[in-house]
C-alpha cells in the first residue's frame, strides 16, 4: 500500500470545513485496502483479481441532537466536503430513539500490536504457489480428482476514525489467505470432501504444505463411508466446527442483540448459570495469533480481552457506545460504525476454567475406546439455526468412532437446543489455536443425531 493517510492533516480539513458550515460534532470511519487473489482450475488460471477499495463513514450531529449518516467511496477533499455536507442533510431525518454518542474511550491509550507489514509478492508468484498447492493435492490420492475450490490471495488496510472532539485513530496491517477445498469421487459412490484454511500477515509466510496435507488427509477419511442410525450420541466437535455453532449462537453474548430481542439472553441475564461450572469464554481479538487483530474498532474504542462466560456464568455482553450506556458500562470494542450500530465478536477462545475439570478426562478424540460422532464441519448455518430461540439442525462431515476405529457418516443432521449443548459439556479437551479462534475438542452427551433415510 502507498503511504499511510495522513490522518492530522485530514482531521485538520474536516474541522475547518465543519466550522465553517456550523456543524460542532462529527465523527469520521474510513478505510482502503489493496489486494490481489488467484484461483486454479486443473494446472490453469481460473480467476486472477487485484483490487483497490476506499470508503468513509461520516456522522453529523445537529442543533438538536439528531445524528445524520453519509457513505462514501471518496476518499478526496471534495468528497469529505460533500460527505459532511450529506450527513448534516440526513440529520433533519435522525431517529430521536436512538440517537449515538461519542465513545467515552475514543480517546483512551490503545493496546500495542506487534504485527509487521509484510510485502507482496505479486500475482504471478501468488498463482504459481497455487498451482504448484493443486498438483500436490490431486495426486495425493487417485480418487481426487479436482480442487473445485481454492483462492490464494495477499492485501493490505488501513483503518482510521477521527471526531470533533481530538480522537485520532490510525492502523495498517497485511494479511494473507489460503484455501484449498478437494473433491474425491469413487466408481459407485458419492463425491466426499474435504478442505483446510491457512492465514498469517504475509503470503510468504502461509503454511502452504500444511493446508495441502490437512486437505488431503480430511478428504481420504471420508472415502469409506457409511449410513449411521438415528439415535443419540456421545459426540465430540472440533474445534472449528464448535467454534461456528458457537458463532452462530454469538447474539447470546451482544448487547444490540438483548435490547433488540433477537438474543437467548435478556437484560437481566447477566449472573445467569448458561454452561457447565467447568466452561470458560473469553472474546480476545488482540490474541498474539490473531492475525486479523486490530487495536480499536468503529467507534475508536480500544480492543481488549473481555470474559464473557467464567466458570459457566454470564458475567459480560458485547457493547457498543449505546448499549454501554444504557446498561450503565463501558464499551468493550466490539462496535461498528453505521447508522445503527452493530456489535460483533472478534475472536473467541474456549477453554476450561482455572482450577477446574470435567471428571471425564479419559475422554480424547485420538484415543478414546468409547463409541462418539466426531464433528468435523458443520453445514448450513444461516439456514438450520434459529439464534433468537436456541433450537439447531445441522448438516455434519464427520466420523462414528468405535474402538478407536472411524467410519465416515454417509451423511446426517445434529440437532439440538444451543442451551441444552452448553448445559451438556462433558469434557474439554486442551485447547487448540485455529484460524477462527481458540478452542479445544469439545464433548457434548446426548446430542440427536438424524441418519439419511
Amino acid at each position: 500500500m502507498s503511504n499511510a493517510i495522513d490522518t492530522a492533516a485530514l482531521r485538520d480539513h474536516l474541522q475547518s470545513f465543519a466550522q465553517r458550515e456550523g456543524i460542532r460534532q462529527w465523527d469520521l470511519g474510513a478505510s482502503r485496502s489493496t489486494s490481489a487473489s488467484v484461483q486454479v482450475d486443473r494446472g490453469e488460471a481460473k480467476q486472477m483479481k487485484a483490487s483497490q477499495r476506499s470508503s468513509i463513514t461520516v456522522r453529523v450531529w445537529n442543533d438538536k441532537g439528531l445524528v445524520g449518516i453519509t457513505s462514501s467511496t471518496d476518499l478526496s477533499a471534495s468528497g469529505l466536503e460533500r460527505a459532511l455536507q450529506g450527513a448534516r442533510r440526513a440529520s433533519d431525518y435522525g431517529n430521536s430513539e436512538d440517537i449515538p454518542a461519542f465513545s467515552p474511550l475514543a480517546k483512551a491509550p490503545t493496546p500495542e500490536l506487534h504485527r509487521p507489514l509484510q510485502p507482496a509478492q505479486g500475482i504471478q508468484t501468488l498463482l504459481n504457489t497455487l498451482k504448484d498447492a493443486e498438483h500436490q493435492l490431486l495426486e495425493r490420492h487417485a480418487a481426487i480428482e479436482t480442487v473445485p475450490y481454492n483462492g490464494l490471495s495477499e492485501g493490505c488496510s488501513e483503518r482510521i476514525y477521527l471526531n470533533s472532539d481530538g480522537a485520532l485513530r490510525q492502523m495498517q496491517r497485511s494479511q494473507a489467505s489460503l484455501y484449498l477445498y478437494a473433491r474425491a469421487e469413487e466408481t459407485g459412490r458419492k463425491p466426499r470432501s474435504g478442505g483446510a484454511v491457512r492465514l498469517a500477515l504475509g503470503s510468504d509466510q502461509l503454511d502452504v504444505q500444511g493446508c495441502i496435507n490437512e486437505a488431503a488427509e480430511r478428504t481420504i477419511s471420508h472415502l469409506g463411508y457409511q449410513p449411521i442410525d438415528t439415535g443419540r450420541y456421545l459426540v465430540c466437535f472440533t474445534p472449528e466446527a464448535f467454534l461456528d455453532l458457537l458463532g452462530a449462537f454469538s447474539s447470546m453474548v451482544n448487547a444490540r442483540a438483548v435490547l433488540d430481542g433477537v438474543s437467548l439472553s435478556r437484560e437481566n441475564s447477566i449472573g445467569d448459570q448458561v454452561a457447565v461450572p467447568f466452561f470458560t469464554l473469553h472474546d480476545n481479538g488482540l490474541h498474539p495469533d490473531h492475525i486479523g487483530a486490530a487495536p480499536f474498532d468503529g467507534e475508536g474504542t480500544p480492543t481488549r480481552k473481555l470474559c464473557l462466560i467464567q466458570d459457566g456464568a454470564l458475567v459480560n455482553f458485547l457493547h457498543s457506545e449505546a448499549t454501554a450506556r444504557h446498561f450503565g458500562v463501558e464499551p468493550t470494542g466490539h462496535a461498528g460504525l453505521g447508522a445503527k450500530v452493530s456489535v460483533g465478536p472478534d475472536w473467541f477462545e474456549v477453554g476450561t476454567s482455572e482450577g477446574t475439570s470435567s471428571g471425564t478426562t479419559h475422554l480424547h478424540h485420538a484415543q478414546s475406546n468409547e463409541t462418539f460422532v466426531l464433528i468435523e464441519s458443520l453445514s448450513a448455518l444461516h439456514a438450520g439455526v434459529k439464534a433468537s430461540q436456541g433450537a439447531f439442525s445441522l448438516p455434519f462431515d464427520g466420523w462414528l468412532v468405535r474402538g478407536g476405529e472411524r467410519i465416515s457418516v454417509e451423511a446426517a443432521t445434529v440437532a439440538g437446543d444451543f442451551r441444552d449443548v452448553l448445559q451438556g459439556i462433558v469434557h474439554l479437551e486442551e485447547a487448540i489455536v485455529t484460524h477462527q479462534g481458540v478452542c479445544p475438542h469439545v464433548w457434548v452427551d446426548g446430542l440427536a443425531i438424524t441418519g439419511e433415510a
